[in-house]
Formats: C-alpha cells, sequence, structure tokens
C-alpha cells in the first residue's frame, strides 16, 4: 500500500506516500466528467486521487469503518464548490486538503472546513498528489484547533494557513494523538451559521448556478454562502443547476416517469401496491399505486421509509411512513420521524415518535405543488446527507 520512502530522496522520512490505486485513475478520468468546467472538473479529479489513496490507507491501518462524509454519491457537489473531503473515523473526521503545489511551506484550508460548523474536522491532513506519477505525500497535519488558534485567514481566497513549523510532520504520530483527544479537544468552538429564507436561497442558486461563475464561493459574502451550502439540499440544487439538469428531486414526476439517476444514486426506488375495495357486488380492483421507497440503516438495522400519495378531495395529502424492512420487525422506542419544511423550519403535527416500540411511524402532510419538504430520522441513518423532495 505504501511506497518506501528511500525511493523519493527528495521526501521526509515522516511523511507518508502512498499508490493512488489503478481503480481510482480510471474512476477519476471518468468522474471528472461530471462537473460544470474544466476548473472545478480538475478539482473533482484531485480530490478523487487523493481520497482513493488515502481513504485506503486509513482502513488498512486504523480501522475498516472508516468511510466518507456523508456519503461517496454526492462528493461531485462538493467538488464542485470547495476543495477538500471528509472521512469519519470512530468518531473522528479528517478533512483531506489536496494540492499539487511543490511548496510545502504552509497548509490552506478552504473556510468551509473550518467555519461551517457541520463541515468542521478534528484533524486537517495536507496531501500533495502528483497525478503523473500516482502517489501522494501526506506531509502533515494539524487540528481544527490549531488551525483557529495559530493559523493566519486570508480573505482574499477565504482559507486558512498554516505555517509548517506549525504543522505535525511525523504522521506515525496520528495514531497516538487519536488516542490522546479525549484529553486535548481538537475543535475550537465556532459561531453558528444563520439559516436563509428560502426565497433568498433560491435566489442565490438561481444566481450562482451560472457555470460561468468559476468560484461561487467567491461571489457572495460567506455568511450567506456558509447557509446557503451548509444546507445539504440547497448545495445539490446548486450543483445540478450549475450542470444544467432539471428537477431531480420531483416526487411527483418519479410517479410519473420513473425515479431520477440522482434519486436512484442515493437509493430511492419505486414498487407498485395493488389494491382492492369493497364495492356493491363484491371486491373489486383498483389501479395500482405506486409508491416511491428508499432503504436505510439505523443504528445496525434495516428500515424502509415510504411515500404514498392519499386520495383527498380538497388537498393533495402525502404520507411519509417509516417501517422496519425485516417480517415482523418493529421500530424501537426513541426513534422519530420527522418532516421540515424547505428551509429546515417544523410546522404543526410534523413528526411522530415511538414512545415504545411500534411497527411504524407515520406523517401526514398537506403541499402545494412545487413544495419541497424535508425529510428527517432520529437516530441519524448511515450516509444521510438532507434532501429537498419536491411535489
Amino acid at each position: 500500500m505504501t511506497i518506501e520512502t528511500t525511493v523519493f530522496t527528495f521526501a521526509n522520512p515522516t511523511n507518508l506516500i502512498l499508490k493512488i490505486p489503478i481503480a481510482t485513475q480510471n474512476q477519476a478520468d471518468v468522474h471528472s466528467q461530471s462537473f460544470s468546467n474544466p476548473t472545478s472538473g480538475y478539482q473533482g479529479y484531485i480530490n478523487e486521487l487523493c481520497l482513493g489513496a488515502v481513504l485506503q490507507w486509513l482502513q488498512e491501518d486504523f480501522t475498516p469503518q472508516a468511510k466518507v462524509w456523508p456519503t461517496t454519491t454526492v462528493l461531485s457537489s462538493f467538488w464542485e464548490l470547495v476543495n477538500g473531503t471528509a472521512i469519519t473515523l470512530d468518531g473522528t473526521r479528517f478533512i483531506l486538503v489536496p494540492s499539487e503545489t511543490i511548496d510545502l511551506s504552509e497548509l490552506r484550508v478552504p473556510q468551509e472546513w473550518v467555519d461551517i460548523p457541520g463541515w468542521v474536522g478534528d484533524y486537517y491532513l495536507a496531501v500533495q498528489v502528483e497525478s503523473d506519477e500516482s502517489y501522494v505525500r501526506i506531509w502533515g497535519y494539524c487540528t481544527h484547533a490549531q488551525l483557529k488558534a495559530r493559523g493566519s485567514y486570508d480573505a482574499g481566497d477565504r482559507t486558512y494557513s498554516l505555517d509548517a513549523d506549525n504543522i505535525i510532520n511525523d504522521i506515525s504520530i496520528l495514531a497516538v494523538a487519536r488516542q490522546l483527544c479525549l484529553e486535548e479537544p481538537t475543535r475550537n468552538a465556532i459561531e453558528e451559521i444563520s439559516t436563509l429564507a428560502q426565497p433568498q436561497a433560491q435566489n442565490l442558486i438561481a444566481r450562482l448556478g451560472n457555470p460561468e461563475i468559476l468560484t461561487p464561493r467567491l461571489a457572495i459574502p460567506f455568511q450567506l454562502w456558509a447557509g446557503l451550502i451548509a444546507h445539504a439540499g440547497w448545495r445539490k440544487s446548486l450543483y445540478q443547476r450549475r450542470l444544467g439538469l432539471s428537477e431531480q428531486w420531483s416526487v411527483i414526476q418519479w410517479l410519473q416517469s420513473g425515479i431520477s439517476q440522482v434519486g436512484e444514486a442515493v437509493g430511492w426506488g419505486s414498487f407498485d401496491l395493488q389494491v382492492s375495495e369493497a364495492g356493491a357486488r363484491g371486491v373489486k380492483q383498483r389501479p395500482p399505486q405506486t409508491i416511491i421507497s428508499r432503504q436505510l440503516v439505523v443504528a445496525g438495522q434495516i428500515y424502509e421509509l415510504l411515500i404514498t400519495p392519499q386520495d383527498e378531495p380538497e388537498a393533495t395529502i402525502w404520507r411519509f411512513e417509516l417501517r422496519n424492512f425485516s417480517v415482523g420487525g418493529v421500530i424501537p422506542g426513541g426513534f422519530k420521524l420527522r418532516l421540515l419544511t424547505e428551509d429546515l423550519q417544523p410546522f404543526p403535527n410534523n413528526e411522530d415518535i415511538a414512545i415504545t416500540a411500534v411497527e411504524q411511524l407515520y406523517v401526514e402532510v398537506a403541499l402545494e405543488p412545487t413544495e419541497g419538504i424535508v425529510w428527517e430520522i432520529e437516530p441519524l441513518p448511515e450516509n444521510y446527507d438532507r434532501e429537498i423532495l419536491r411535489f
């Protein structure tokens, strides 16, 4: 997995040299086309090479449970907008900050990974990517606390930089440092990001969705930008707008034309349910009812989230239902199914809570055409990334 550093006469012996897997190189070549412009495409390419090498190392040398945050299927929506990738490992978050520069005098981290609460990492890894030579070099790391306390902020490109003298260059120390994290906090406290109003967010998506704006992250004040992309649904909407894609999260369109590729990629599917009803001359069959569904892993068990239109004469009612996927399985006490407006606001009767073990949780909601809804489940499902379902 690793390459002997003695092969590279320039390499610091405390640095870690990792091969880029051939499969990763092939995937990165293909995936680099999934961006709005060559600049973002190359950023995605470098990040994928970095991720492929470093994730394999973490899984082999630390724990097989190391995984991408929030999930691999949405990485392009990050890389279109900002450099960097997050990996979670036993409750610890690593932020990989790749660069092709040969100047290793400092680590520069985009502000998003430092000042957006939901994105913050524990450890920031400085990674030099040598794509032509098919290897990466991890030449140092620091904690969020060190970056905030000792780093310099550059308002021009919105990055925090830390001189190499203040970075830990011996990567072998990282395993020991993780064991001591309970004694020495890795993160500094940061301010919350204000939630944007929905009209404001939609205006920003329309404006920044122009792919000719090569660096949308610098086109508006940071607080507005952070409020927009901290909402995973809006982040994905912005990415899809920049690619010129039509609405990918319309449940109405899913029912009429099938699940979109974007929806399928994260696990949404559909099936037809035959419904019978009693009439004057016995039981008669109604047309099959299409149900939108998605399997979720919560606390190690598989559950199913179902979305079903309800027949109501004066309003369009939708039923969100959570069930245990196993026959006879139940939902444990303490689980919650919650619906929120597109801008994450609650509304009356928007959640169902299992006080004790139950067969199902459900919430029914009346929605206007094109209205968006966000679903949440507690405990959090694996690989959960907020999405805005439009009706």
